[in-house]
């Protein structure tokens, strides 16, 4: 009985700080919302905007438009974004991505409890030399894959700048 006691204190002392730091990681990624639509009087939908930053690149601020309904078990799967340069943008920030052509997921919440999420994914466009913004539903919707992009050139930026010499110096 000790030994089984010993190991649950221990067990626990690893699982609660564990669980504390990503509840702060994950309460830092999450979107303020900036808007609320109400989408009639007879209907319990309404259209959410929410802000976010994006946690790598802190001079890029996206906003997300999608439908919430109150009553229901499953939000329909709608969006939108539209994502800004708000600040600078630095080759270092840059040099921390996931230049994948599949990018890397920077947002995610769920929009239903049978598996739907929303996902925006973050993909360098490193020819053009600009950030994308995808955002997506993860379940298929009356035969159609709901998604919505947006761009964010690097252009005029100290990153476009140092790419441009760091360019100039390989050649």
């Amino acid at each position: 009985m000790k030994k089984s006691m010993c190991t649950f204190r221990n067990l626990k002392a690893v699982m609660l700080p564990l669980a504390t730091i990503l509840s702060l990681l994950l309460g830092g990624c999450s979107p303020k919302e900036v808007g609320d639509v109400s989408l009639g009087l007879f209907t319990t939908k309404d259209i959410k905007i929410q802000t976010f930053n994006d946690p790598a690149i802190s001079g890029v601020t996206c906003h997300i438009s999608h439908v919430e309904a109150n009553l229901d078990l499953a939000d329909p799967s709608d969006m939108s974004i539209a994502c800004r340069q708000t600040g600078e943008i630095t080759a270092a920030m840059l040099s921390k991505i996931d230049k994948s052509k599949s990018g890397e997921v920077i947002f995610a919440t769920s929009k239903s409890i049978l598996f739907k999420h929303l996902k925006i994914r973050r993909i360098f466009d490193a020819d053009n030399r600009t950030l994308i913004y995808l955002s997506y539903s993860t379940k298929e919707s009356v035969g159609s894959d709901k998604h919505s992009l947006t761009t964010v050139p690097l252009w005029g930026t100290q990153a476009w700048q140092e790419l441009e010499q760091n360019k100039a110096v390989t050649k």
